[in-house]
């Protein structure tokens, strides 16, 4: 539709204006139904090449406007915006177009099948997954599901940070509990992590038990001295129990990478040397340093310690240089707000290799902290971790629709909320149960009528007159629009708040209207319409990762 209006502006404003073609046609969807459909500003965008005032402009496009069945009338508000208002006729289409598209309604090929890799979660082998993981896990998959909605070839990875200070200190730990000690005495490992699960991991190596992390088969040796067999151990019990995790939360990884690959397959060190070869880098105080202040760093940044170490974003460079090589047109890293000083250091290392990858790859979605509550008060702690909420316990307290959705409906940027009282709460304050309710009422409705429903495909939608008709089917028309939109922004939650809308939209249709009546045509006209608004309600929440149920 928006396609269709600025076609006819288009025609309009070149009776006004020769150069017209040179002016890009702005149409918004007006805040309130009063203003119309769509609207649009053109007349100010042409008062200044025209030197008019903006609402004779508006008087004078209208005049010239082609006729258009699909119009019902045009007004001039405020300055001189240009309203739109559309027939039932032309807001009924998008019933048609649902019925003919399905599941594929609101998709498009923008993407044109261009890679995208999203990597997310990229959680540390060294514990079970918490809630700040489960708000990345939540907005990395939406992410994803958006990005394949709009025509992207999506790759899902995990990295797994299996190397490093925090693996030594999860080595020690289970070390420490494989030789009989616990948290409490004074020989346990200063920096060791202190939950059960470490008791757990101990336990399965001493009893030699397999484990298989990502296809790879691990066995604990049982030898409480053997660090380097822990080691491997617990990596791969970790792994394991992470991706036990993330499977009850319903997240498929297409790759996992891990860090200590790029070790030992020399890509670390083969990125340094690059860097070197560049001429970016230089030797100061026994260490070698990179200068990223030559790519708008406020400092320049230590690379290879002087005990002879790398520092953690050297690493970060060379696997994103493998994406790079991998041919990733576009990555987005979602993670963690406490990773925003490394976005800065990685783009510098990578332009210093002169390698022509764009400025500003990759891009970045970073979520802030999730603060859970019961009750009215924060629980902090879990018994399995010993230190945090994690992700496990979130689902089966609340299941994992709630939890998906609770998790990816407000902006990544912005702090999280997740009240597991209203998050198990049968109510209409719940969102996800409020959105879940609208399609297992449709369907409930569907069932009563009992009718075929391919035979709905050819009814005529002329009936449809009522004021919550008309909203109902405006909503709709919105979906492919707001679908475009948030994968734009590299937002999920704008698909969350749409349909909340949608949601209430029907049931503000359901309260208001009979819809099995007597009078056949009217009856099947709604049949039509509730059974598209059950299609777009099943899409959206399947851009959500969250189930579209029938019985309630």
């Amino acid at each position: 539709m928006k396609a269709h209006l600025t076609e006819l502006l288009a025609a309009a404003a070149k009776c006004l204006h020769a150069d017209a073609s040179d002016i890009a046609i702005q149409i918004e969807r007006p805040k309130t139904a009063q203003h119309g459909d769509f609207s649009t500003n053109l007349a100010m965008m042409l008062a200044k090449p025209l030197r008019q005032n903006p609402r004779a402009i508006a008087e004078q496009l209208i005049q010239a406007l082609p006729v258009s069945t699909l119009v019902e009338k045009v007004e001039i508000a405020g300055a001189g915006f240009i309203n739109f208002f559309l027939s039932n006729h032309a807001k009924s289409t998008v019933v048609g177009d649902i019925q003919t598209q399905g599941d594929k309604f609101g998709h498009n090929n923008q993407g044109q099948g261009r890679k995208v890799q999203v990597e997310f979660v990229s959680a540390n082998p060294t514990g079970p997954l918490h809630v700040g993981h489960g708000r990345g896990a939540a907005v990395g998959d939406c992410l994803s599901r958006l990005l394949d909605a709009n025509g992207w070839n999506v790759t899902r990875e995990f990295y797994y940070n299996d190397a490093g200070v925090q693996i030594d200190n999860l080595t020690k730990s289970v070390q420490a509990r494989c030789q009989g000690l616990t948290p409490e005495d004074a020989d346990w490992p200063e920096d060791g992590y202190r939950g059960d699960y470490i008791a757990d991991v101990a336990q399965a190596f001493l009893a030699k038990d397999t484990v298989i992390a990502d296809d790879i088969q691990v066995t604990g040796s049982g030898d409480a001295n053997d660090s380097e067999s822990i080691r491997r151990f617990a990596v791969a019990y970790l792994r394991h129990e992470q991706d036990l995790d993330l499977r009850a939360f319903q997240i498929k990884f297409d790759v996992f990478s891990l860090e200590s690959a790029l070790y030992s397959e020399g890509k670390v060190e083969k990125t340094v040397q690059n860097l070197i070869a560049s001429g970016h880098t230089y030797e100061l105080d026994d260490a070698l340093w990179l200068r990223t202040t030559d790519f708008g760093d406020d400092k320049d940044r230590v690379m290879r310690k002087t005990d002879g170490g790398y520092t953690y974003f050297v690493p970060d460079v060379a696997y994103h240089l493998d994406k790079w090589q991998r041919g990733f047109e576009r990555v987005i890293n979602e993670q963690g707000a406490d990773h925003h000083s490394t976005i800065t250091r990685v783009r510098a290392g990578l332009q210093a290799l002169d390698i022509n990858i764009p400025k500003g790859w990759p891009d970045y979605v970073l979520h802030q902290m999730v603060t859970v509550m019961r009750g009215g008060e924060e629980v902090k702690l879990s018994k399995r971790a010993g230190s945090y909420v994690t992700l496990r316990d979130l689902i089966e307290e609340v299941g994992c629709d709630a939890t998906r959705y609770f998790l990816a409906a407000r902006r990544a940027d912005s702090q999280l909320v997740f009240d597991i009282d209203l998050a198990r709460a049968q109510t209409n304050d719940n969102p996800v149960y409020y959105i879940q309710y609208a399609h297992a009422r449709i369907c409930s409705v569907l069932n009563q009528w009992g009718g075929d429903s391919e035979s709905l495909k050819t009814v005529d939608l002329k009936p449809l007159d009522t004021t919550h008709e008309a909203a109902l089917m405006q909503k709709l028309g919105e979906f492919p629009e707001t679908v475009s939109n948030a994968a734009d922004e590299l937002a999920p939650h704008v698909i969350a708040n749409y349909l909340k809308d949608l949601a209430s939209d029907l049931h503000s249709y359901y309260n208001a209207q009979q819809f099995l009546v007597d009078d056949e045509p009217t009856k099947l006209a709604r049949m039509a319409l509730i059974q598209a608004t059950q299609q777009v309600l099943k899409n959206g929440l399947q851009l959500l990762g969250v189930n579209a149920p029938e019985k309630m």
